[in-house]
């Protein structure tokens, strides 16, 4: 989700659920130690509940930006053992640190004596030809004896050769039986399914048997599944948001951003799919592609698109129990 879930889409999405734990970009612990701080850990308040995801793989740095993960207020810092990029590779962090279980340990290690915050884990199920069950929960057990106690598990292994991180998304065959198998052997660690999960219909199948879900992709393509998260999921009495509501409670944060010389398109690029599949989208789409990116639009362009929606789509809101398609 590199480039994706910036502070601005986090922000966007908050309008939508108030209760699920939103992560940001794997941030790098180089560009975080040696870069613009307030641009790699900055947030808005209104982002919490808030994970810090970190890519790297040496103890001292991910100790260093684990310490600064509490200090700017974050809820959890993660390391990201599952990202298949070359850059990664390179940087010898990411999914290759799943042939290192004992790198990841001393790494978990040192962050756990750094902050009080959760420290988690995202990993595959495996990656090459380290791809067997047994590889993978002595991965699980490595880890988890470090204090590790929250494994975010993606359903695919990936391959660090051969296939582009779009390919290792895709080609790789889901493997739940596998994550649901990590939670039998390991009953006293959470578990959380990451993978292919396209609705909260999904997500609720899994949460039969998983501690936790975590919805990327699906999320950014189509936002309006999240307005019933919080209900759904999470138990809470209130109805969901309407795509209107959504929008018009994010535009005093478009209108501060634009203020402070961000443009209109990195902003609402994120609101691209609120209409997936409805009336309208493809107007709402063209006209913030098409005149957002261009200098001095603003929110007369978001109000011009706007118009474009059929007020039964801006104002309709889920129906109770209504079974998710995606």
């Amino acid at each position: 989700m590199m480039d994706w879930t910036d502070r601005h889409c986090r922000v966007f999405h908050r309008t939508l659920t108030r209760r699920t734990l939103l992560y940001t970009e794997m941030v790098t612990t180089g560009a975080i130690l040696h870069g613009d701080r307030e641009r790699h850990l900055g947030y808005s308040p209104a982002e919490h509940p808030l994970a810090l995801q970190l890519g790297g793989s040496d103890p001292a740095a991910l100790a260093e930006c684990a310490r600064m993960a509490q200090d700017w207020g974050y809820a959890e810092v993660n390391l990201n053992c599952g990202c298949p990029s070359d850059r990664v590779q390179n940087g010898s962090f990411g999914a290759c640190l799943m042939g290192t279980p004992d790198v990841v340990a001393r790494a978990v290690d040192a962050m756990r004596g750094a902050t009080t915050l959760p420290v988690t884990v995202k990993h595959r199920i495996g990656i090459d030809d380290l791809d067997s069950y047994e590889h993978l929960t002595a991965f699980v057990r490595t880890v988890a004896a470090a204090g590790c106690e929250t494994f975010i598990v993606h359903a695919r292994k990936a391959w660090l050769s051969g296939l582009s991180p779009k390919e290792n998304r895709e080609i790789p065959p889901l493997r739940y039986e596998v994550v649901r198998q990590l939670k039998v052997d390991f009953p006293h660690l959470t578990i959380v399914l990451n993978g292919g999960v396209l609705s909260l219909d999904a997500a609720q199948e899994a949460l039969a048997w998983a501690d936790g879900v975590m919805i990327g992709r699906a999320a950014y393509q189509e936002p309006y599944l999240l307005a019933e998260a919080d209900g759904r999921i999470f138990g809470e009495q209130t109805q969901p948001v309407t795509r209107r509501e959504a929008i018009e409670a994010y535009l005093p944060y478009v209108d501060a951003q634009l203020a402070a010389g961000q443009p209109l398109n990195r902003m609402m690029k994120h609101t691209l799919g609120l209409f997936a599949g409805q009336p309208g989208a493809r107007h709402w789409k063209r006209t913030l592609s098409e005149q957002g990116h261009k200098p001095g639009a603003g929110l007369p362009v978001v109000r011009e698109a706007l118009a474009g929606v059929p007020d039964s789509v801006l104002d309709a809101r889920p129906a109770v129990g209504e079974r998710q398609t995606a």
